[in-house]
């Protein structure tokens, strides 16, 4: 795969419109403001507009590229757009007095365009929940509603569990529910956990009626690379040890049992237990999201964070709800592989 031909991401202000480098076209976006709603925009992309930005923390559109103009569409809740190799899918649904059977429709609505566009493997989903730990009208979490409608999509989408991506489960400043997909075609993602954590998918029920759906992390291989090459794509990583929350109320320590959780993620023997080759360290993160859940922890996980990671990691923070109320913080990122150029 050429450089120019491959998926590749951005931050950049809310400010104007996307421009991505020369030979590269707008797959879609995110818009991390202020803003609720999913449409296709005035540049024919998919944008995702949801509301995460607040004073003191920042507010910012994440941009998805490749190097093949794309074909853009709707379809009841979704909005997607591909280019032969990458496909692009966000949903939204309103607030809503149970999510469970809504959601299950809608993911699988989203897996149904998946397989009828061609591009089977899902690589990475990023799921935005509003209100992630009050109660739905029924007086269950709102998350635990949102999973197992989910988990009920993916029952249908696949057997077993490798399928699962690398995800994120992230409070909003809003209401109602929202995701992003994406997907290849050629490409080969292969899902890795994490040998300090329990996979999500095994969770105990003290959790909720049905487990999580989600890898610990994604390597997507573009076609034709080798075992070591392509991106590697972090899901939202929290201060879990095995399945239980640690260092309840001590945002300094749960910022430091997420660092420690990703780096062993992405370090060479968890990747070789994965049979996988290399292996990444914290400077290697790019496109870094850090969900905090109280204002006033702002400094500390930001000096955190700026202390494990290299000069060239730019890190976003957000003031939304994790989705245990014990935890504190979240951080997720990816590290670029070597067709990416931006």
């Amino acid at each position: 795969m050429s450089q120019r031909a491959g998926l590749q991401a951005y931050f950049t202000s809310l400010d104007g419109i996307p421009r991505p480098a020369p030979g590269r076209h707008v797959l879609g976006t995110v818009a991390f403001g202020e803003r609720t709603g999913l449409s296709l925009t005035g540049q024919g992309h998919p944008e995702l507009a949801i509301p995460m930005s607040s004073p003191g923390f920042d507010s910012f559109r994440e941009v998805w590229t490749t190097g093949t103009e794309p074909v853009s569409g709707t379809r009841g809740n979704l909005a997607f757009a591909h280019d032969g190799e990458y496909l692009f899918i966000s949903g939204a649904l309103p607030p809503l007095p149970v999510y469970r059977k809504t959601v299950r429709e809608v993911y699988e609505a989203a897996f149904a365009l998946v397989n009828e566009l061609g591009y089977p493997h899902i690589f990475r989903m990023w799921n935005f929940v509003g209100d992630i730990i009050g109660p739905n009208a029924e007086g269950m979490e709102i998350y635990q509603d949102f999973v197992a409608g989910r988990a009920e999509a993916f029952a249908s989408y696949g057997d077993g569990t490798g399928h699962m991506p690398a995800a994120t489960g992230i409070g909003t400043r809003g209401e109602g529910i929202s995701f992003t997909l994406l997907a290849c075609r050629e490409g080969r993602p292969r899902h890795v956990e994490n040998q300090r954590q329990t996979p999500a998918y095994h969770y105990p029920e003290q959790y909720g009626p049905k487990p999580p759906s989600f890898a610990r992390a994604t390597r997507l291989h573009p076609a034709g690379a080798g075992q070591g090459d392509g991106a590697l794509f972090v899901s939202g990583t929290a201060s879990i040890l095995g399945h239980e929350t640690v260092h309840r109320g001590d945002v300094a320590a749960q910022t430091d049992v997420v660092l420690e959780n990703i780096a062993e993620l992405i370090g060479g023997p968890n990747l070789a237990a994965a049979g996988l080759d290399g292996g990444h360290e914290l400077k290697d993160l790019r496109l870094v999201k850090a969900y905090v859940r109280h204002e006033a922890d702002l400094p500390v996980v930001r000096e955190r964070c700026r202390s494990a990671f290299g000069p060239d990691t730019e890190v976003m923070y957000m003031n939304v709800a994790v989705c245990r109320d014990d935890l504190l913080v979240e951080i997720e990122g990816l590290v670029p592989g070597p067709e990416w150029t931006r």
